[in-house]
């Protein structure tokens, strides 16, 4: 009946994407799956009329009523969380999805209960890359109540996992897939598509209200970006303007910004020349910092009479910058981008002016991070099989990739990397004293790089399959005190590698086969074998 609920669950699920994919297809929009995590039906948010899928056959964990951080977090009732207790990495898995470039968006929330009510700050990776360590204080700032990134689905499916680090039980409000144009925030360095590139920070400058492209009337395929809005960048000493004008090469592929961004700007005045914005970053990181310029000051309308230099950290990326003469004409959209390497904590941008004043319309910040390496297909799935086998405790978890991310490798489980696969293997299996109690499957085998097995102080029964003696390089094996039965098969005699082997305190019968009796074992014991 578990295995009935589980395919049923995994079948639900994909009916729902299922139907994101059909409708996007019909439309020729680009994909789109929204999840309101907890939500037992389909909703619709307004003022967009925006459909949300209920949470059902993705993921553990428990729901509950969600208590809302922002004006911005979507107005969702409901969230999921994970108690440590269901083990520290919990994972959705959203499968059929088309391959492509995606915006993924993740809202935090508060339990809405007055005794658990702590905010909780964990870990989120996407495909085994470790996106975004969340901050304490999260809940009091707009713009760090969510995760947004650009990442390519190559199989068809993504996983996203939330790493508990002790600090409360992680809480998930929504999920969102969003396709993007394949070549939207092509930075132009070579193997952009292994990248994951993070929103650290997106600036709508001159409007001091937030907003998604949405709100923007922005085209679809942009994923609707969150601007944070910026009336100034020290009060005082420069002004917001604005326009009601079009503007003119704006929402273009493949990034599609919407026009509006383009329709208030900050400019600098004689009191302080240079426009300067800083933002906190992780130190020895690369960026990709994007500017967004439009001529909208009427006083401006030649070249020459606006001209300033572009510096980071000190060192200046674009020299002489001419929004006139660069884009012919104003109310016309600019975008330069320039990928830069930050060795501190603070990536502070400067706007020199050497004719006239700065202006800046919007500002984009994207860390990028390179995709990890996933673990070997196949030993995933034999260690999801030993999991269901050995009724291994949820405590521990076993949820996402059991490697990587490498700060939150599964308990239990030692990984190496295997450069002639280009992949991560397992090595070693630890899970002594676990409190197991099914039965070992042939398909351990199908890990052939362990090296050591140790299951020793569980309730483990059955026979120890046959095929453990087809690992050629296992060195050490401990099954010592759990119920296992049967012989010893003669398999264990081939492991030429074979150094420790203990299979003491267990109910096994029958000879000590001749090729294992001989060989110069530590710790080998055999005690409680009984002649047949």
């Amino acid at each position: 009946m578990q295995v009935a609920a589980t395919t049923w669950l995994l079948f639900v699920s994909s009916v729902l994407v299922l139907a994101a994919h059909v409708a996007s297809a019909v439309s020729n929009e680009p994909f789109a799956i929204r999840i309101s995590c907890g939500a037992r039906e389909d909703i619709r948010t307004k003022p967009t009329n925006t459909l949300w899928y209920r949470d059902f056959g993705y993921t553990g964990g428990r729901y509950t009523n969600a208590s809302r951080t922002s004006s911005i977090v979507p107005p969702l009732k409901t969230l999921r969380h994970f108690p440590l207790s269901d083990g520290p990495e919990n994972c959705y898995n959203i499968n059929r999805i088309p391959n492509g470039h995606y915006a993924v968006r993740i809202f935090f929330a508060l339990v809405a209960d007055a005794d658990l009510q702590n905010e909780p700050v964990f870990d989120i990776s996407v495909d085994g890359t470790l996106t975004y360590s969340m901050k304490p204080g999260w809940s009091n700032h707009e713009d760090q109540s969510f995760m947004e990134a650009l990442i390519f689905v190559k199989k068809r499916s993504l996983c996203v996992c939330f790493h508990s680090t002790g600090h409360g039980d992680p809480s998930i409000l929504s999920i969102e897939i969003l396709q993007v144009d394949v070549n939207s925030y092509n930075y132009g360095r070579p193997r952009s598509n292994l990248m994951v590139l993070r929103t650290a920070k997106r600036l709508s400058c001159g409007s001091g209200k937030a907003a998604f492209d949405e709100d923007y009337n922005g085209d679809h395929w942009g994923g609707d970006r969150f601007w944070l809005g910026a009336l100034s960048f020290s009060q005082g000493s420069d002004q917001s303007i604005s326009t009601e004008q079009s503007i003119a090469e704006a929402s273009l592929p493949p990034n599609f910004y919407p026009k509006k961004l383009y329709q208030s700007a900050i400019i600098s005045t004689d009191r302080q020349p240079d426009l300067t914005f800083e933002i906190d970053v992780d130190p020895s990181k690369n960026y990709s910092i994007w500017f967004h310029f439009a001529e909208i000051d009427p006083r401006v309308t030649n070249e020459e009479e606006r001209v300033f230099d572009i510096l980071v950290n000190g060192d200046v990326i674009f020299e002489k910058v001419d929004i006139i003469r660069m884009t012919g004409e104003g109310h016309t959209a600019l975008v330069l981008n320039r990928t830069v390497s930050v060795s501190g904590r603070t990536l502070t941008i400067i706007l020199h002016p050497t004719k006239g004043y700065a202006i800046i319309n919007a500002i984009e910040v994207l860390e990028i991070i390179p995709s990890e390496l996933r673990t070997l297909a196949e030993e995933v799935s034999t260690l999801q099989t030993l999991k269901a086998s050995l009724g291994l405790p949820l405590r521990l978890g076993w949820n996402g990739d059991p490697c990587v991310p490498q700060q939150h490798p599964w308990s239990g489980v030692d990984c190496q990397y295997d450069k002639k696969s280009v992949r991560w293997v397992i090595d070693g299996l630890g899970l002594d004293n676990q409190g197991l109690k099914g039965f070992l499957p042939s398909d351990i085998s199908k890990l052939k790089h362990l090296e050591s097995i140790n299951l020793s102080g569980n309730s483990i029964q059955g026979s120890i399959p046959f095929s453990i003696g087809t690992i050629a390089g296992l060195q050490t094996l401990d099954l010592s005190y759990n119920q296992l039965n049967g012989s010893i098969p003669e398999s264990l005699g081939r492991l030429k590698l074979l150094r420790i082997l203990n299979l003491n305190g267990n109910l096994l019968s029958g000879r000590v086969p001749a090729t294992l009796g001989g060989r110069p074992l530590h710790g080998a014991s055999f005690k409680e074998c009984r002649s047949l």
